[in-house]
């Protein structure tokens, strides 16, 4: 049988840090030290117990979306197609302020408590969606389930950002991000039995599908106990003893899986200790002090959250009402989407890392907005049926899938650790905020109306944002590949 790991023997108990005097500040080689470390065993424990995140997302919005037909024709609910868009704006706009809640917690608390509280309100909220009754109900369910998944973000954002050695942080994270592809060809496999009606009644099968969100949820919680704090978190808040301890049990575990230990590069600084990170330092390490780059992330969150949020939200209703397919079989129409969602960060993400970040972002941006544009012009002139529309979407979002993984990447490694999980969710917020929330929602009445010419401008929409996100990149894009997180954007408590 495998082995299963045990958890870091450290206490990470919260507790009160001093601030140090600045003469007495400690130095710190922490993060030379984690960079230099070989990919291990550690290192996919990391992936895994953080990167199902991804995965319960997936799950949720490809269940969200699979069910869309179910939940019209549910005897209980009866929903309109609206109806459906107005609650998938809910669950994003939960995503929303729970990103910037959390996040604001998760630089003050640490990354390893924010685990346990936005996963719990997930599971909660998920299981709690399965037995609601009117719109009201339902769309206050799938608010809480959104504040449970953005609170996710930026803690396991910031975690892995913090954890993964340079030179293969961009890979890593993207294929996590695109992990979320990963739930959503789980979901749309498992509504297929689901909402099938000769096994379940049609008010029956929906609740089933979100209830099954909690159960694996609750997998996870085992998981997150043998991921450990930080170093760099808890050594910029006056705890370097316990950093250096979870670094040297790190080192340990990766020693005793055979591995050897380069030496460790120079790069020591000095750190100045503090509680909390006052929010309006927060708006001038985004406003002032790099300004550039937050236009560029802002611009990239936008672009790829209308992009997706439009389409994918309502990828079913798009199946159902122009092309007859039946709602218990939008899952097999899922899958292959999926799958070409899955391989575009497994294939282009070392891409990101090796060719580099500013070439990878203009050609995966620009490629998204040309093949959406193409596609939007075949069914508008009606050249496509469900198999070949299927086809198009998942050849576009090949490459979309990649740059909304950049996106997140991008925002995640440019901005000062102190303020790292809050930019996240700043950023995440705005996006999904102006790109996403009001999407699902248009993209619902467009298709409602059953006009061909409305849904393409909706596409044309979607493609400008990304063709203008590319531009962007091009210009002040940022060449942050291989190097550590403090080269590229310098800890505000290092003198």
């Amino acid at each position: 049988m495998p082995r299963i790991p045990q958890p870091l023997s450290v206490s990470h108990k919260p507790k009160e840090e001093p601030i140090a005097d600045p003469a007495a500040s400690p130095q710190s080689n922490l993060p030379a030290r984690l960079d230099r470390l070989p990919w291990s065993r550690f290192h996919w424990l990391v992936v895994g117990a953080l990167g199902i995140t991804w995965i319960l997302d997936g799950l949720e919005v490809t269940v969200a979306g699979s069910v869309a037909g179910a939940l019209r024709d549910s005897p209980v609910l009866a929903f309109s197609a609206a109806d459906v868009g107005f609650a998938n704006s809910m669950y994003l706009a939960g995503a929303v302020l729970g990103a910037l809640f959390f996040g604001w917690l998760t630089d003050r608390w640490g990354r390893k408590r924010l685990f346990s509280i936005t996963l719990g309100l997930y599971l909660l909220a998920t299981a709690g969606t399965a037995f609601t009754w009117d719109l009201p109900s339902f769309a206050l369910m799938r608010f809480l389930t959104g504040a449970g998944i953005g609170g996710e973000y930026s803690a396991i954002n910031s975690a892995i950002q913090e954890l993964i050695p340079a030179r293969r942080r961009g890979w890593t994270d993207l294929v996590i991000n695109g992990s979320f592809w990963v739930g959503a060809a789980m979901a749309s496999g498992v509504s297929i039995l689901l909402l099938d009606p000769n096994l379940f009644a049609p008010d029956h099968g929906w609740r089933l599908a979100f209830f099954g969100g909690a159960i694996i949820g609750a997998v996870i919680l085992f998981l997150r106990r043998f991921i450990p704090e930080s170093p760099r978190w808890l050594a910029i808040h006056g705890r370097q003893e316990e950093a250096e301890a979870v670094v040297d049990e790190i080192e340990a575990r990766v020693v005793a899986a055979g591995h050897d230990l380069p030496p460790v590069p120079p790069m020591e600084a000095r750190v100045q200790p503090r509680r909390a990170t006052p929010l309006g330092e927060v708006f001038t390490a985004l406003l002032r002090t790099y300004p550039k780059r937050t236009v560029y992330g802002l611009s990239l969150m936008i672009a790829q959250a209308f992009f997706y949020n439009a389409i994918f939200f309502t990828y079913a209703m798009m199946l159902t009402d122009f092309y007859g397919v039946p709602t218990a079989d939008v899952g097999w129409y899922i899958l292959p989407f999926a799958a070409g969602n899955v391989l575009g960060p497994l294939l282009l993400g070392r891409q990101f890392d090796t060719i580099g970040r500013r070439q990878m972002i203009v050609f995966t941006y620009g490629a998204s907005a040309v093949l959406l544009t193409l596609t939007g012009l075949a069914f508008r002139a009606e050249m496509l049926d469900a198999t070949t529309q299927t086809i198009c979407w998942s050849v576009t979002f090949f490459f979309a899938s990649a740059a909304a993984s950049a996106a997140y990447l991008t925002v995640a490694e440019s901005f000062p650790l102190e303020v790292r999980a809050l930019a996240i969710a700043i950023f995440y917020a705005a996006g999904t905020g102006l790109g996403g929330v009001a999407a699902p929602w248009l993209f619902g009445i467009l298709i409602e109306s059953g006009s061909r010419d409305q849904v393409l401008l909706g596409y044309l929409l979607g493609a400008g944002l990304m063709a203008a996100a590319a531009l962007l990149a091009a210009f002040i894009g940022l060449s942050s590949e291989r190097k550590p997180l403090e080269e590229v954007a310098k800890p505000l408590s290092w003198e």
